[in-house]
């Protein structure tokens, strides 16, 4: 997928812990190559060629594209499933398979798991008993410098995603134009439960711009969110401060 993951695993029996990691890191390579655009034989790309049906294809195609497509109809369009009118679901693909693995590294019995696929997380459980997991956010107008940390104190799931311009440039499209987006923003923090959500609703936030992307996100149920503006303004969701320590 073009970035790099990385595992933090606590407790559990370690030949279960063991045969669940290894599971998980060969998933994300079978999901990179089923979805892979870079790629001409992978079945997204047979498949926007028109060379295979979604029936033809793994079934997580299927669901990729029905998550896609809800994303879609919950940012009316500001998501979206096309890449210069090519069939590209990778902005949700990343959140969706790192939170899966997360999920399977759970399921092998530890008390707590970090995933992070390119700085997006996602958390179950936690660390030990007495701490919680948390998470730098990275201050895009300051390289090396933190604009806030997320907790996930109290809740046994949250998950952290950032769509901005300061590790990969100006990225992020504009499904009305087809064109790089072009907004106040440079960077927008989503805290959910979900990191498959989490990491549709930023890029959506993102292309929406500051005013009506915070608007949109404070409706959002479980949702809280941090926005650096390119003038260096940080708006944030009501709720939260309660997530920040």
């Amino acid at each position: 997928m073009g970035t790099v993951f990385s595992f933090d695993v606590r407790g559990g029996p370690s030949d279960a812990v063991a045969a669940a990691l290894a599971e998980a890191v060969a998933e994300l390579h079978r999901v990179d190559e089923v979805f892979s655009t870079y790629r001409d034989g992978s079945q997204l790309s047979r498949l926007a060629r028109g060379e295979l049906t979604v029936a033809e294809c793994d079934p997580e195609v299927a669901e990729v594209l029905e998550l896609g497509a809800e994303a879609e109809r919950v940012s009316e369009g500001w998501f979206s499933l096309r890449y210069e009118g090519s069939l590209d679901p990778t902005g949700i693909v990343k959140g969706w398979a790192a939170e899966r693995a997360a999920r399977r590294i759970a399921a092998a019995g530890v008390h707590g798991v970090s995933v992070n696929g390119g700085g997006d997380v996602q958390l179950l459980g936690s660390p030990d008993a007495h701490r919680p997991w948390r998470v730098g956010v990275s201050d895009p107008l300051r390289p090396g410098g933190l604009a806030a940390v997320v907790s996930a104190a109290g809740t046994d799931e949250l998950a952290v995603a950032t769509s901005g311009t300061a590790e990969r440039g100006a990225h992020i499209v504009d499904p009305r134009t087809g064109r790089s987006a072009v907004t106040d923003l440079v960077a927008v923090t989503v805290v959910a439960p979900s990191l498959t959500w989490a990491d549709c609703w930023a890029t959506a936030a993102f292309a929406m711009g500051s005013r009506e992307g915070l608007a949109w996100l404070e409706s959002l149920p479980e949702v809280e969110a941090l926005l650096i503006t390119a003038g260096d303004e940080v708006r944030c969701t009501h709720g939260l401060a309660a997530r920040l320590g």
